[in-house]
């Protein structure tokens, strides 16, 4: 079977490093990439290495071999840059956010109909954290019955010194719920079987960095659907003695039992990340999920090629955008500090 093509464009959040390992892994053929910074290319050129760094992107987006384009450009670059790629006759698979906006979202939502390409997320804290994929495996076989809550914690290590500019200008990095939230607001639908949520409430704040007044260190979500709800929590305040750059954390409540994910660290002593907790009738379950299969990258080449929609739900796609967007659009007119 002929492995599916792909290139690389935009490389300034070191995620780009985890999207494309995702798709080697999975039997791709990483083609070539372009991006402008020598410095953020001499690593990912020695990260995989053999890869070629291309002068113009056009070359690579005007190739007809290369089925897909992946991109952890600038937030606010992301949506244009997909934009231009669809109608080049490839299929997309960008990091979060994948936009800043309501428009750039409108805009890639027809431009993908009108294409029937491909656009993705490729929501990290999701689908490559391994506790949280079988936390998906349980709730699917029905293990704590209906789910009826969700609560998201999505804490990060500021490291301001090592920050370009741009994370610090809100209109590129679109606001802390776009930016980090938007992994919640996808795991939300994902756990309730959704493509729609009510933002109930959300909030932003500056608290500890006023000299940085464009970053949003704190933020706030209440969501719901008709039957499930939901709370979502993220920050910029993991303290420099943790051991990860973030205690992540997944609740799911249901009807008959209960699952706690710790996505990154055990804090009680566990040695690494992707612990599970089950809670049900019989009593608590551990589960080490360090060697649960992540499916995303092989259904996503599947998705290439059989223009199917397995790794994910093209309209829960742009549904955790929209929540996130929304929550955003609301908070900053609730509060602005």
């Amino acid at each position: 079977m002929k492995p599916v093509r792909f290139a690389t464009i935009g490389i300034n959040h070191n995620h780009i490093f985890g999207q494309t390992k995702c798709l080697l892994d999975a039997g791709a053929e990483l083609v070539g990439f372009h991006a402008i910074e020598d410095d953020l290319a001499a690593e990912y050129a020695q990260t995989f290495a053999g890869v070629a760094r291309i002068d113009d992107k056009r070359r690579l987006l005007e190739d007809g071999s290369i089925d897909l384009i992946i991109s952890a450009a600038i937030p606010d670059e992301r949506a244009p840059l997909a934009i231009e790629a669809m109608r080049a006759g490839k299929d997309v698979m960008v990091d979060k956010p994948g936009m800043v906006t309501l428009a750039q979202l409108e805009e890639v939502k027809k431009v993908q109909a009108e294409t029937g390409r491909i656009f993705s997320v490729l929501y990290s804290e999701h689908f490559e954290n391994r506790a949280t994929v079988k936390a998906g495996e349980l709730v699917a076989a029905g293990a704590i019955g209906e789910v009826v809550s969700i609560a998201g914690f999505g804490p990060h290590r500021l490291r301001a010194s090592t920050r370009p500019d741009w994370f610090f200008e809100r209109q590129r990095y679109g606001g802390i719920l776009v930016d980090i939230a938007s992994h919640q607001c996808e795991q939300f639908l994902f756990f309730t079987n959704s493509n729609t949520a009510d933002v109930l409430f959300a909030r932003v704040s500056n608290r500890a960095n006023s000299h940085a007044p464009g970053l949003q260190d704190s933020g706030d979500i209440h969501l719901a659907t008709n039957n499930v709800d939901g709370f979502i929590r993220v920050d910029w305040f993991t303290p420099e003695g943790l051991p990860s750059w973030g205690d992540g954390r997944l609740y799911i409540t249901g009807t008959q039992g209960a699952i706690e994910v710790r996505k990154n660290v055990d804090i009680a002593g566990r040695d690494g990340g992707n612990h599970l907790f089950l809670t049900d009738r019989e009593g608590v379950h551990y589960f080490d999920c360090a060697n649960v299969p992540l499916p995303y990258g092989q259904q996503l080449l599947a998705d290439i090629r059989n223009r199917t929609e397995t790794a994910m739900p093209q309209a829960r796609c742009f549904a955790a955008m929209e929540i996130a967007l929304k929550a955003q659009q609301i908070a900053e007119g609730q509060h602005n500090g």
